[in-house]
């Protein structure tokens, strides 16, 4: 291995440990605990050390959003592929979808909630974010029903999801009809 090579696989991993740093922290103590001072003191490099990765806060939120997405799209993956049927496929992706919201809430925050500098719904958004999406459209689009385009069924799908993950988390919604709702949601959006 060249010096160079070893070089750039010290500042992937430094990359990493700042962020899982970052994310641990975040679940911990909510990201307002989230600092350059706090995670350079964590990772035990200097604060110069943790700008020459990411200029910020902001960027660090975003790579965690990131991160958070590649593992919402393989988990949404994962659970259609387990369930049968379209009708199946569907709740077990929204139960997947809520199951990660609930879960992960400083994840799920720095993806939808946080401003980490990333492009949304355009084509300069990074792989992940497209990724996540294409999770859902993936199953969404055997159930989207005639002359439904099936990227706008997917969008209004996942704002529903994130309606209902939003909503349970702070309260507004009591937990114990959580199932109800995501039938409710299947039965009236999901055409079979």
């Amino acid at each position: 291995m060249s010096v160079q090579e070893r070089k750039q696989r010290e500042r992937a991993d430094r990359e990493r440990l700042i962020v899982a740093t970052a994310r641990e922290l975040a679940e911990q103590q909510g990201w307002d605990a989230v600092t350059t001072r706090r995670l350079a003191e964590r990772i035990e490099y200097s604060q110069p050390v943790l700008y020459s990765h990411f200029r910020g806060k902001r960027e660090i939120i975003g790579a965690v959003a990131l991160e958070g997405a590649a593992e919402l799209a393989a988990e949404l993956r994962a659970a259609a592929a387990a369930a049968e049927g379209a009708r199946g496929r569907v709740t077990a992706l929204a139960r997947a979808y809520l199951d990660f919201a609930a879960r992960t809430p400083p994840v799920y925050d720095a993806m939808f909630q946080l401003d980490g500098g990333l492009t949304f719904a355009s084509e300069e958004s990074p792989e992940p974010l497209k990724d996540a999406f294409a999770a859902l459209l993936e199953t969404l689009a055997e159930v989207t029903g005639p002359g439904v385009e099936p990227g706008l069924f997917t969008e209004v799908f996942w704002a529903a999801l994130h309606g209902l993950a939003t909503l349970t988390r702070a309260g507004r919604l009591p937990p114990d009809a959580a199932e109800q709702r995501i039938e409710l949601l299947v039965d009236r959006l999901a055409v079979s």
